[in-house]
């Protein structure tokens, strides 16, 4: 099957706002709630009924489109440093100009709060507030040391909040696996920023490796380590998480790898390495989830 030049040209201009939304990132959190929601959440309710819900089914969906609008007011106030740090990535995202992609963000916003006035008056006033912590962290705070870290971990993990505070299940081992995952997550973000530091300098981002250097950051990130290694023990061994106790052997192997790396490294394909490393500890523990209880599907439809 042959394409013309208009099909072509449509094709590629899809693939570039995948891009600019991080697709695989948004298909990828989709997963997350809805397993976190079975397997830990709502791990006392029905599976079926997990499922069909349609209010979790509608938070999810009023998250993606938060999410993907929050990658695309990223990508626009970031399009310059990306340039730098990402040029391949940066020339597949410009075939979808400026004004399509504020529109884009515009609409998903304004799906993501009619989705969650769906749910309650709540859910839009969190969304409200969601969105405009994105804004806020994409146009003012992500160019601060520390303040900018923290509040894209927040931000991160704040999709998990809303489907949360729907169940309200207030269980210590929910708690301590988002300790976890925040502590994972804030790892990401400052080895993001060794990563990016060409970038960063030349837009005069004030990150936490060009205020106070690879050495400080490379201590920040063995403590960050260590303290992750404490909410890994306590699921391990005090609290039953069946046979998920694998992938945290596992991930405290590769956290002990990545520090190893981390001492060594200088340049940007040694700092990429290790945000991959971490980025697959983080997919990992999402699929890994399943394996709190392999018998879950056949006990709970």
């Amino acid at each position: 099957m042959k394409f013309n030049r208009k099909q072509k040209h449509l094709f590629l201009k899809f693939f570039s706002m995948f891009s600019v939304i991080r697709g695989y990132n948004i298909l990828i959190i989709i997963v997350a709630q809805y397993l976190t929601s079975i397997y830990i959440l709502a791990h006392d309710i029905p599976l079926k009924k997990v499922i069909l819900d349609i209010n979790l089914f509608v938070l999810v969906l009023a998250s993606a489109a938060t999410i993907a609008g929050g990658y695309i007011i990223n990508n626009f106030y970031d399009s310059e440093k990306d340039l730098i740090n990402r040029p391949i990535k940066s020339q597949l995202d410009r075939l979808v100009n400026q004004n399509t992609k504020l529109s884009f963000y515009f609409i998903l916003n304004f799906v993501a709060i009619v989705l969650a006035s769906y749910v309650s008056f709540n859910a839009v006033v969190f969304f409200s507030i969601y969105i405009f912590g994105i804004w806020f962290y994409s146009h003012k705070l992500k160019k601060l040391p520390f303040i900018g870290n923290l509040t894209s971990a927040i931000l991160t993990i704040t999709p998990f909040f809303a489907i949360f505070l729907y169940y309200k299940n207030f269980e210590t081992v929910i708690f301590v696996h988002a300790i976890f995952l925040f502590l994972m997550i804030s790892m990401r973000e400052l080895t993001k920023d060794l990563e990016n530091i060409k970038g960063d300098l030349a837009q005069n981002y004030h990150t936490i490796p060009i205020i106070y250097g690879e050495k400080a950051s490379k201590i920040m990130l063995t403590i960050l380590t260590v303290l992750t290694l404490i909410p890994s023990y306590l699921l391990l061994y005090r609290f039953e998480i069946g046979y998920m106790y694998l992938f945290f052997y596992l991930a405290i192997i590769l956290l002990i790898l990545f520090i190893m790396l981390l001492w060594k490294s200088k340049t940007k394909m040694h700092y990429l390495i290790l945000h991959n490393i971490l980025k697959f500890i983080i997919v990992a523990g999402v699929f890994s989830i399943v394996l709190i209880n392999v018998s879950i599907v056949l006990n709970r439809i």
